[in-house]
């Protein structure tokens, strides 16, 4: 674990929608080289805070660094130029253009005559290919539709492709959410791979058994406030996942109907 500056610090962050309280008072770190997990269920606020980070809005309270800087992305552009890598749930893929295409997306290399300028096919098939070999994608084709890959094998592309083009912060919308328990767990070990490149990851997840292996650090959301930050070694799985359930609101409520019983 490391010990350099954070690389995102945000500190009693708040967003609000007219009158509407989206996120209040929520701090938390990512350093490089670590996971980040925020937890929570659907209305928890996980998504204002990945979009504050992402650049999609900007907070209205609190502060928000970036390597030791105070950040206010205009646009998800800007964040992703200054290094903060968004991967969401339907990963903007376009599912029937192939694999090395998905790669790239808008940042194809090209051969250039003049005024002249082409795709560059071989090249971008063999950075592809290596890219993802280097996170241990081992893929038959690169040339076939991303839309024939599963979809854990897409989450993992779109990894590697944050990887490859220098992303210092990779954040993760809900990764393992649609995928079976062999997918998830595919995907979270090129979760791992990327924490162990020394990236700060952010990894959105409403399941905690997903959670609590490549986690660093938790932060739990309810109804756009904290239930707590806590690193792993003063966690246990089982508490994290109490505290997920609403352990104190399920046991008033089995108090409640066992005395409706009697």
């Amino acid at each position: 674990m490391t010990t350099t500056e954070p690389l995102i610090e945000v500190e009693d962050v708040g967003k609000t929608y007219g009158s509407v309280i989206a996120l209040r008072d929520v701090s938390t770190v990512v350093n490089p080289g670590e996971v980040t997990c925020v937890l929570g269920d659907n209305g928890a606020g996980k998504s204002t805070l990945i979009k504050i980070l992402a650049g999609v809005h900007q907070h209205d309270s609190g502060t928000f660094s970036f390597e030791g800087r105070p950040a206010r992305f205009a646009s998800p552009r800007e964040a992703l130029d200054a290094g903060i890598a968004t991967v969401y749930q339907d990963l903007a893929v376009v599912p029937l253009m192939s694999v090395w295409r998905n790669f790239f997306l808008g940042s194809e290399p090209r051969i250039t005559w003049g005024p002249f300028a082409m795709l560059d096919r071989r090249r971008g098939r063999t950075v592809a290919r290596e890219a993802l070999a280097e996170m241990g994608i081992d893929l038959r084709d690169v040339e076939q539709p991303v839309g024939t890959l599963s979809g854990g094998e897409r989450q993992c592309v779109a990894i590697a492709r944050a990887v490859h083009f220098g992303a210092k912060v990779l954040i993760l919308d809900e990764p393992t959410a649609a995928l079976g328990v062999k997918q998830a767990g595919v995907v979270l070990r090129y979760v791992a791979q990327a924490r162990d490149r020394g990236l700060g990851v952010v990894l959105i997840t409403h399941n905690p058994h997903h959670a609590y292996p490549v986690g660093n650090r938790f932060l739990l959301l309810k109804r756009g406030r904290s239930l707590g930050s806590y690193e792993k070694s003063k966690i246990t799985l089982a508490e994290l996942t109490q505290q997920m359930a609403g352990g104190a609101e399920l046991e008033a409520l089995e108090h409640e109907l066992r005395a409706a019983q009697t």
